[in-house]
């Protein structure tokens, strides 16, 4: 059930979705997602849902007045998103639409990840356990989404001072990461910051001990991870490109880099994957443990 307010939404014209429910990091998703919207030159569509799971049915458990009441709540809700959204983004240059809907909003998500330029949430919402550091929606859109998903933390870096830092992606040769490398090249172009590219050759030790015969390690790869960049510097010329090989496991060099970053961009899964995998151990920890943005990319 669909709020009849709700704009019906062009495929061609693909949004950037925003799921929304009214607690403080929702909100500042949908700042982070006005700015990235702005630079695309794309919609951004916010949604919010006033369903709950019931095994009678929405109707069984509510009368209208119930009904009436969530309806006001959301509206209440995605007038402030609304607010922020522009308020980010100043002089109306970006199309901004909502809508409130009564199905529940992660298999609505999921359905409209099809069509969608992409997703962008917070990392946990107002239903979260307290100490929880990744919530329920935001797991299962990182896992199932057909689109790019942005996973905000606590902080947006939507800030002036962030806006300067550079963009952060995880390579590790396989051909999962390649659209994460392609999809952080555009960010990066069109945030105008540098883009470091993490490859990590080792995944295996829990120790820091010295690996025999490491600087003909690094050289071989070294020429892995400028094969797996070929082609994006002469795209994305505009791109300054700091390549990082270091001879440690994904997640720890990953989140390194992310503390001084905008921005870290992952594939979906990677080398370690298999046939099928929704998200590998690499992308789960660091949407975990990263302060900043995370996007999560699959190829649709």
């Amino acid at each position: 059930m669909v709020d009849s307010e709700t704009p019906r939404i062009d495929p061609v014209d693909a949004p950037i979705l925003v799921a929304v429910d009214g607690s403080a990091i929702s909100y500042q998703a949908v700042a982070w997602a006005a700015v990235d919207a702005e630079l695309r030159r794309c919609p951004l569509h916010l949604i919010t849902s006033s369903a709950f799971p019931t095994g009678y049915g929405f109707g069984a458990a509510l009368g209208e007045s119930e009904v009436e009441w969530l309806r006001e709540d959301a509206r209440r809700i995605l007038t402030e998103a609304s607010r922020i959204a522009h308020d980010a983004v100043p002089g109306d240059t970006i199309s901004v639409t909502t809508e409130l809907t009564f199905d529940l909003i992660i298999p609505t998500m999921i359905d409209r990840s099809r069509t969608a330029r992409m997703i962008v949430v917070g990392n946990r919402g107002r239903g979260a356990i307290g100490r929880a550091v990744l919530g329920s929606v935001s797991t299962a859109l990182s896992r199932h989404a057909r689109c790019p998903v942005a996973v905000v933390h606590g902080s947006s870096q939507a800030d002036a001072v962030s806006a300067r830092k550079p963009i952060v992606v995880g390579v590790d040769g396989s051909s999962n990461s390649m659209p994460a490398v392609e999809l952080a090249f555009e960010e990066a172009s069109r945030r105008k910051v540098a883009l470091i590219a993490v490859h990590a050759w080792s995944d295996t030790t829990g120790y820091d001990l010295p690996v025999h015969g490491w600087e003909e390690i690094r050289t071989s790869e070294e020429i892995q991870l400028a094969e797996s960049l070929a082609g994006f510097g002469e795209r994305y010329p505009d791109v300054p490109v700091e390549r990082i090989v270091v001879c440690d496991r994904p997640v720890r060099s990953i989140l390194d880099y992310a503390d001084g970053a905008q921005l870290v961009v992952l594939g979906s899964h990677g080398r370690g994957g298999f046939a099928g995998m929704m998200l590998g151990s690499t992308s789960t920890a660091v949407l975990h443990a990263a302060e900043c943005p995370v996007i999560v990319v699959r190829e649709r």
